[in-house]
């Protein structure tokens, strides 16, 4: 009996316990169910924020690409009524001659001076579309939203699962991709408003340079699309007069200085012979054609397509490389290391085309470009530089960026 009331006492003890951790393990029960219930509010609450801001992007880009079509349609159908009233015109005038009788002289020149005059009414004025960019590059800018948004759901899931960022971080992502949205300044806002802020993720050297070409250096025959697009022209443009203007060649600088560190840069090359690269800030823009073209002096050094070939100068030493064309030409500029690489993109895979450095020859072997390149093109570093562009011939088009996540990433882990 004594050990059978020993061992209920046990009992009773371990009842006790269970009762209290049972209660212990209800509490906590409800809250988890409490703080995952609230948890899930707010994320309910943040994604129907998020929406809202994709949707009154989508509205201010739908109606903005509404705005650029009826802009231009405008435009474009009351020249296409003016030319078909013209034609009519001239061909009633026609009509009314030819139906003149031989023998009436005098019915003959009237008719004759009305299809004279008709003839002689002015032309309409060519249409000029001032959205042609913004208007055809909202696909760019929603691309550039929804590499965003892709970048920052994989990466944040991946923190939530303790893996940390993958390459760029959300912030440095957004902030790369904003920056060159074509829509900027239009009413869309950006997407700044879609992420909250992140901790930066520590970044190697290789940065991701962001360009703003300067319209106080462009040519009277080039104009611009913002800032981020270059078009050559047949009529010139009156631009302000301005000291840093280029006055002998159709050439335009990026606003931005290079002095150290590293940089890269992407630029699309719409149409035409183009040549892109860097130059001394101090580079005198009223020189002759002749010197002060790209790569055609010791201040300044170019990667040229030609229609034909891709052809890298500097000192006016050329050197032709042997490459299919690439839509995206990328800049890699190493300020430390003295070098310049120029790299063909396509599909975020990188075809390097040319890199300027110094290096020694093989044994029995002379490159008169590389002999430029190993006595003249380390004091290029000397100055601060500037991204330049050569728009060669007429209609020459290009555009800066976006760049390609992959291809920064590839550079990082060089």
């Amino acid at each position: 009996q004594a050990q059978q009331a020993k061992f209920l006492g046990h009992v009773e003890n371990e009842l006790e316990e269970l009762s209290v951790t049972i209660a212990q393990a209800k509490k906590m029960v409800e809250l988890i169910k409490g703080v995952a219930t609230k948890e899930r509010e707010r994320v309910e609450k943040l994604f129907a924020e998020a929406s809202e801001v994709l949707a009154t992007f989508h509205k201010e880009v739908a109606g903005f690409i509404e705005d650029g079509e009826r802009s231009m349609l405008g435009e474009a159908e009351a020249d296409l009524r003016w030319k078909e009233e013209r034609r009519a015109k001239l061909a009633q005038c026609k009509q009314n001659l030819e139906n003149v009788p031989s023998t009436d002289t005098i019915y003959f020149l009237q008719e004759f001076q009305a299809l004279k005059v008709a003839m002689e009414e002015n032309l309409s004025p060519t249409p000029i579309f001032q959205n042609e960019l913004n208007f055809t590059k909202c696909t760019q800018a929603v691309g550039a939203v929804k590499d965003v948004l892709s970048s920052a759901c994989k990466n944040q899931w991946h923190h939530l699962q303790g893996k940390g960022f993958d390459g760029l971080s959300v912030q440095e992502t957004e902030e790369g991709l904003c920056s060159r949205s074509p829509l900027q300044g239009t009413g869309a806002g950006g997407i700044s408003s879609c992420f909250p802020p992140h901790p930066r993720v520590s970044l190697p050297h290789t940065v991701a340079f962001i360009i703003d070409l300067d319209s106080d250096t462009a040519d009277k025959f080039i104009q611009l699309f913002g800032t981020k697009g270059a078009k050559r022209v047949l009529c010139p443009i009156p631009y302000p007069e301005s000291p840093t203007r280029f006055i002998n060649c159709e050439q335009v600088l990026g606003v931005n200085l290079m002095n150290r560190g590293n940089y890269y840069w992407e630029v699309e090359l719409i149409d035409g012979w183009v040549s892109i690269g860097v130059i001394a800030e101090d580079f005198d823009p009223q020189e002759s054609y002749n010197c002060g073209r790209l790569g055609r002096n010791e201040k300044s050094c170019c990667l040229q397509w030609n229609g034909q070939n891709y052809v890298a100068w500097f000192g006016g030493f050329e050197s032709v490389i042997q490459q299919p064309f690439f839509h995206t030409i990328g800049v890699f500029l190493e300020y430390s290391e003295k070098a310049l690489t120029f790299y063909g993109v396509k599909d975020s895979k990188m075809t390097c085309l040319q890199q300027l450095k110094v290096s020694r020859f093989a044994k029995g072997q002379f490159d008169p470009f590389q002999n430029k390149i190993n006595h003249q093109f380390a004091s290029l570093f000397l100055c601060k530089l500037k991204p330049a562009f050569f728009l060669e011939s007429v209609d020459a088009h290009l555009q800066i960026g976006p760049l390609k996540k992959d291809c920064v990433s590839v550079l990082k882990r060089r």
